[in-house]
């Protein structure tokens, strides 16, 4: 006997900015329709993930898993009302080596790239590759999840931007820890060249001397910042993607 067939009609209803997807399912016995809708928002969401093959960042080496992860925690601490400058995301993609620029400072606003440079991961995540992450103190390793940035000072690198983690038991030790955005000459492509990675921080993200002014200007005083790496623990752990769909594609 053959399975009995399940229509299905999509329709798609527009209005201020909002869409949602009615799929109905004809039951052949009935003729009864079931339902369910999804709800996106296409400006806060869709359009942003578009900049992933609009800016072609594909090309520039950053996983669109990471992108699309960035988005979505993004929105949900502009929910919480944490954020105070939506307009840029700053992300870190662990999955690179060291020797990548793996560092990228993204206007969602106007759509640009501002920024995209080689940054450090701590000396006990790894050598080239960062695959070990801790929120522990004195791991002297990188804290991978979302943050928010604070504000500036001048301390033992110099010119330094505060980082407030926002994952419990992932990245909330940050402050305590001193994990900071500064710049060291140990980040550098004459470096990484040589030996094939650059140098590592005690856990800090730290980028080259010659941008270090200009990035942590742009994205101190609450914007977002993501550190990203497929690594199970994180994904396993991480409320923030507890909370997002299990397919992080967005179309």
């Amino acid at each position: 006997m053959k399975k009995p067939v399940i229509k299905k009609i999509t329709q798609y209803t527009f209005a201020a900015g909002v869409f949602a997807v009615t799929t109905f399912g004809v039951l052949p016995s009935t003729g009864h329709k079931t339902t369910s809708t999804i709800v996106h928002n296409t400006s806060a969401v869709s359009n942003k993930a578009m900049l992933y093959d609009t800016l072609a960042l594909d090309s520039m080496g950053l996983s669109r898993t990471a992108f699309n992860y960035a988005l979505r925690g993004m929105e949900k601490l502009e929910a919480e009302g944490k954020l105070a400058n939506t307009d840029l995301i700053t992300i870190v993609d662990f999955s690179l080596p060291s020797s990548k620029k793996r560092l990228f400072v993204i206007d969602l606003k106007n759509g640009k790239v501002l920024f995209n440079t080689l940054v450090s991961h701590g000396r006990n995540s790894g050598t080239d590759v960062a695959t070990a992450f801790s929120n522990s103190p004195e791991s002297f390793k990188s804290s991978l999840g979302f943050y928010v940035t604070g504000d500036t000072y001048r301390g033992e690198h110099g010119y330094s931007l505060r980082l407030q983690g926002q994952e419990q038991g992932i990245n909330d030790n940050a402050m305590s820890r001193g994990i900071v955005m500064h710049s060291a000459a140990y980040v550098n492509e004459k470096l990484a060249a040589l030996q094939g990675y650059i140098g590592r921080s005690l856990g800090c993200p730290a980028i080259p001397e010659k941008v270090h002014r200009k990035i942590i200007e742009m994205i101190k005083d609450g914007s977002c910042l993501f550190l990203y790496s497929p690594d199970k623990y994180y994904m396993a752990h991480s409320k923030i993607l507890d909370s997002m769909p299990v397919d992080t594609t967005i179309v």
